[in-house]
C-alpha cells in the first residue's frame, strides 16, 4: 500500500492565527474535497510550491486515485486533532479504512491565509525517538549560533513533535532554522528561492576548529523539489574539538568558502545559506555528532552559549521549535 507524505520540508511562512473551529472546518472542507475525488480544487488552494512538489494538478490526481483505490473508503473517524506549528496549523484525521488492516492518518498544514502549505497521508505510526546513549551529554565545545541577526527554530528539541530529526540516530538532536520577518518566512508568493529571507545570508563557523569536509558545487533545488542523491547538499563539517564534529547543510551552490583542512575562527563565514540537496526550501540544517563522516557515528545535543530566545537572554540552552533566536 502506497503511503507519501506531501509536506513541504517547511512551511509556507505565513503567520498561524487561524482559530481552532476555523482549522477544524477547514481540514474537513479539504478532506471532504479529497475523499470525493475533487483534486483539482484542493490542487487550486496549494501553495506554489506545494503545486510544484506534487508535480502539478495531474500528478497529484493521479496519485490521490491509487492512494484511495488502495485504501478504500473511510469507514471510521477515530479521531481528529488541530494544533499551531511554526508558520501555520495543522489539522490531522485519524480513520479506519475499508481495504486498511490498521489506521490511517491524513494531516493537512494550512496557512493563516487557508492555502494548503502540506499534505501527508500514511499509516498510523506509534514511533519512539531513536535510541540514545547521549541523552544527559552537554556540548564540550562552546558554540555559538552559525548566524547573526534573528532567525526561528521550525525544528528542534527533544520530542517527536519539536523535532523530525529525532527519529534518526545520527540527526537526533539536529536543528532546522530560519529568517522570518512579520511572520512570513519570505516575500510575495514564495516562488523563487531569492523570495527567501535567508536565502544568502552569511552562515558562520560556530566554533573554533578544522574543516574536515567542504562541497560546495551542488545546484541549489527549485522551491518545492528535492535533491535525494545528496541528502545534505553543499555542506561543511568542522572538527571543533573534544570529539565534537558540527554539520551545516544546504548551503548555496558557490558560496562555500572553505576548504578540507583550512582553520576557522567562531564567527567565521563559512558559506551562504541556500537550497542544496533533500529540502525543499532555503534553510539551515545544523547538527553535532561525533563522528568526522556524515552518515556515521551518533547525534549529540548541541548546546549554544550565550543568545537570546524569545528576547530572554540564555547562558547555554538547546533552542526548540518555535523560538526567534539571535547570538548575543
Amino acid at each position: 500500500m502506497r503511503a507519501l507524505a506531501f509536506c513541504l520540508l517547511i512551511a509556507s511562512g505565513s503567520s498561524a492565527a487561524a482559530e481552532d473551529g476555523a482549522t477544524l472546518a477547514r481540514g474537513r472542507e479539504l478532506t471532504a474535497a479529497y475523499l470525493e475525488g475533487d483534486t483539482a480544487s484542493v490542487f487550486a488552494k496549494m501553495e506554489p510550491g506545494m503545486q510544484r512538489f506534487v508535480r502539478g494538478a495531474d500528478g497529484f490526481a493521479q496519485w490521490s486515485a491509487g492512494a484511495l483505490a488502495d485504501l478504500g473508503e473511510e469507514t471510521e473517524v477515530l479521531s481528529e486533532t488541530v494544533r499551531e506549528d511554526v508558520g501555520f496549523v495543522i489539522y490531522e484525521r485519524t480513520s479506519r479504512w475499508s481495504k486498511a488492516a490498521a489506521p490511517w492518518v491524513m494531516r493537512w498544514e494550512i496557512a493563516a491565509d487557508g492555502k494548503v502549505a502540506g499534505f501527508a497521508i500514511h499509516p498510523k505510526e506509534d514511533r519512539e525517538p531513536a535510541p540514545t546513549r547521549h541523552r544527559d551529554y552537554v556540548t564540550k565545545t562552546s558554540l555559538r549560533l552559525p548566524f547573526d541577526g534573528e532567525w526561528v527554530v521550525f525544528s528542534g528539541g527533544r520530542t517527536a513533535e519539536q523535532n523530525v530529526h529525532v527519529f534518526q540516530s545520527q540527526q537526533r538532536f539536529a536543528y532546522d532554522m530560519t529568517v522570518a520577518r512579520d511572520g512570513r518566512r519570505f516575500r510575495g508568493s514564495g516562488e523563487k528561492l531569492d523570495d527567501f529571507h535567508c536565502w544568502g545570508v552569511p552562515i558562520l563557523a560556530p566554533a573554533d576548529g578544522t574543516v574536515v569536509t567542504a562541497v560546495g558545487d551542488v545546484p541549489d533545488q527549485a522551491v518545492g523539489s528535492m535533491d535525494q542523491s545528496s541528502l545534505a547538499g553543499n555542506h561543511v563539517i568542522l572538527d571543533v574539538g573534544n570529539g565534537e564534529y558540527a554539520v551545516l547543510a544546504h548551503l548555496r551552490e558557490g558560496t562555500v568558502r572553505v576548504a578540507a583542512g583550512d582553520a576557522v575562527k567562531a564567527g567565521d563565514e563559512l558559506g551562504r545559506c541556500g537550497n542544496s540537496g533533500n529540502t525543499t526550501e532555503p534553510h539551515l540544517h545544523f547538527h553535532l555528532q561525533n563522528s568526522p563522516r556524515l552518515g556515521e557515528g551518533e547525534g549529540l545535543p548541541a548546546f549554544f552559549v550565550d543568545y537570546v530566545a524569545d528576547g530572554r537572554p540564555v547562558a547555554q540552552g538547546e533552542p526548540v521549535k518555535g523560538q526567534i533566536v539571535r547570538a548575543r
